[in-house]
């Protein structure tokens, strides 16, 4: 029954914030913007820990290990999704995103030693045909400088990026080290590493004092980092990270939904195929493992 509780969560919760991320788009530059959002998360998580009177006293080697896992799961994974949400709807970088199902078994297997299956393969094959067949003219006419084919690389590379903080916090999990703190000292230095690069890159500090983006930002760190996150990787520690990646079923389908409401996306017959082959081949892979 928890695990059905921290599905659901991590699954409504995270199908919303897609859209929530839109509206930090625009006046702040996007480094910036994950940079306050895993800042203020780590804030609060840290003050929770405190008052709590959780243990925040760890040793160098585990710190490197929170440090990894904030760096791929709290820092450059939410770089690219903001980016990517620049030039794509939130539903489709969500749909792009949900490929972390086939990532998370894939990496599972190379660093946690566990089975690929040919029901996988199949699954794999059927997702990847959706996306061709969304995105078939940007493919078609490859381009780096094309900023749609752009945006569709940054979608994947942040599920890429995702995946492997998924295994990271698996393998961190495994050693004892505890979901909520390790969650707040890797959202800190996720907000670290992404605020050194924003300096290297002389990215302007800014900061947009409108209800859209202070209400959006408060609703990222709150629900979308420090309630979703918290359960999906307390998911992770009790079921393993592919098993966990179900949840790329639910949350696809929420942030459509909300898209088509509030961004108009449109549904032409290709984007309605290509999105039922992503979730199809996502669930031949859930299923089959299931059994």
């Amino acid at each position: 029954m928890l695990n059905f509780i921290l599905y659901l969560t991590a699954a409504f919760i995270w199908g919303s914030t897609w859209l929530a991320i839109k509206y930090q788009l625009g006046v702040v530059d996007p480094m910036l913007s994950v940079v306050f959002r895993f800042g203020l998360s780590a804030l609060a998580l840290l003050i929770y820990c405190k008052f709590a009177g959780l243990n925040l006293r760890f040793t160098a080697k585990q710190h490197a290990r929170m440090a990894l896992q904030g760096f791929l799961l709290f820092g450059v994974n939410y770089w690219f999704v903001y980016k990517a949400e620049t030039e794509l709807t939130s539903g489709l970088v969500a749909v792009i995103f949900s490929m972390i199902v086939l990532l998370n078994i894939i990496n599972s297997a190379v660093f946690l030693k566990t089975k690929i299956h040919l029901h996988v393969l199949l699954g794999a094959l059927i997702g990847l045909s959706g996306i061709v067949l969304i995105f078939k003219d940007e493919i078609l006419q490859f381009d780096l400088q094309n900023k749609t084919v752009l945006a569709l690389l940054l979608a994947f590379l942040s599920a890429v990026s995702a995946s492997l903080g998924n295994i990271t916090s698996a393998a961190n999990q495994k050693v004892n080290l505890p979901v909520i703190q390790t969650n707040a000292f890797g959202m800190f230095y996720g907000a670290v590493v992404m605020s050194l690069i924003t300096l290297a890159l002389g990215v302007p500090l800014s900061f947009d004092v409108s209800a859209g983006y202070i209400l959006s930002l408060l609703y990222l760190v709150v629900f979308g980092s420090v309630i979703a996150f918290s359960a999906y990787l307390t998911l992770i520690g009790r079921i393993g990270a592919d098993r966990a990646g179900y949840i790329a079923l639910i949350f696809p389908i929420i942030a459509l939904a909300l898209s088509t409401i509030f961004e108009k996306y449109i549904w032409t017959p290709p984007a309605i195929a290509g999105i039922s082959l992503i979730l199809l081949g996502n669930f031949i892979i859930i299923r089959k493992k299931a059994e």
